[in-house]
């Protein structure tokens, strides 16, 4: 499959967020990423429920949503009412990850794990055969415009093997520090989704910069 570029909500406008929305809509993104942080998982607050279901009410596109919190099972039927598609939450954060995965599924969701940095992917072993999506974390969680970490890549291609290993079907998402220099190997890596904050929000046409992420030739 080709290739799926989510611009991350993160690092768009709120000033003008409807229009950022209709940008994504009608580009070549092919979902929105909507990173939810609590200040205690991570040294950061992003936004809640409201900004969420304003999203909901202009995208045209699946919302891919990222749980950066503590105790994320609180908030699964919530997250669905709110316009989730996808929801991923972070291995780090779950005690009893398999029923969090079922609590996911059950709601209508598509399940996600992510993982910090210092995780290793072997971590997935016993659950990758359940689970729709791996967001692989290419900065530390919390803030936007990090550095990307160069063993993303070695994290990636190992991810890969053990997908095929396991017969899963599990798609590699990579979330942190994607940009033009790298998101090439990121994808002969193995990664299926790229998620594009700054990359894309920051630059001064962000329809041409989802156009160049698209390219891999």
């Amino acid at each position: 499959m080709a290739h799926l570029i989510a611009p991350s909500i993160l690092s768009a406008d709120f000033g003008n967020l409807q229009r950022d929305i209709e940008l994504i809509n009608n580009s070549q993104a092919d979902w929105f990423h909507v990173d939810i942080m609590d200040g205690v998982f991570v040294p950061n607050i992003s936004f809640g429920f409201p900004v969420l279901k304003t999203i909901q009410k202009f995208a045209k596109k699946p919302i891919d949503v990222h749980l950066m919190i503590v105790d994320p099972d609180r908030y699964t039927e919530a997250f669905k009412d709110a316009g989730a598609n996808i929801l991923t939450l972070h291995l780090e954060a779950s005690t009893h990850l398999h029923r969090s995965i079922q609590n996911i599924k059950k709601a209508g969701m598509k399940a996600g794990v992510a993982l910090n940095p210092h995780s290793p992917v072997h971590l997935l072993e016993d659950i990758i055969a359940d689970i729709d999506l791996i967001c692989l974390m290419g900065v530390n969680p919390g803030f936007g415009g990090q550095k990307f970490i160069e063993n993303t890549y070695a994290k990636v291609s190992t991810l890969k093997k053990l997908i095929i290993e396991k017969k899963s079907k599990a798609l590699i998402e990579i979330d942190g520090g994607v940009d033009f220099e790298n998101y090439k190997k990121l994808v002969s890596c193995g990664a299926n989704i790229l998620v594009a904050g700054n990359t894309v929000f920051g630059n001064a046409n962000p329809t041409e910069a989802i156009d160049q992420l698209k390219k891999i030739i």
